[in-house]
């Protein structure tokens, strides 16, 4: 089972990931903030990770530069998640080392097809998620 780490300062953001994930077959696990994921990749690095942009203490691109810098760290595919079409921010995650990014407040079905799009479901559930 592929594991996904949800960074969002928000317990209820989190929980809604969490409970999507697991219906997409996604170990889900939790961080509140960037020190705790940094630590969680360490203990075990995922296979995703939904990044929250506005992170208290390091900013989400201070975490990716971190995590980008790991010996195992260029092997989780990030999604970025922000509540504005910022395209400075956006492409200062990219540039620090997001794969994409999603704008909150996300569903399911914007959830699902984002993590189709990076091939990060399985066969049937990509098409699923396609149709």
């Amino acid at each position: 089972m592929k594991q996904c780490l949800i960074v969002d300062g928000s317990r209820v953001i989190r929980r809604v990931a969490a409970r999507i994930l697991e219906d997409l077959q996604f170990e889900a696990t939790e961080a509140e903030d960037a020190s705790s994921a940094i630590e969680a990749c360490r203990h075990k690095m995922p296979d995703a990770i939904l990044l929250d942009g506005h992170l208290a203490a390091m900013s989400a691109v201070e975490f990716l530069r971190l995590l980008r810098r790991d010996a195992n760290g260029a092997g989780p595919v990030v999604i970025f998640c922000t509540t504005e079409n910022d395209t400075d921010e956006i492409t200062d995650a990219v540039g620090a080392g997001a794969n994409d990014y999603l704008l909150k407040p996300f569903d399911r079905e914007s959830l699902e097809n984002k993590f189709a799009e990076l091939s990060l479901l399985g066969v049937e559930r990509a098409e699923h998620a396609s149709l």
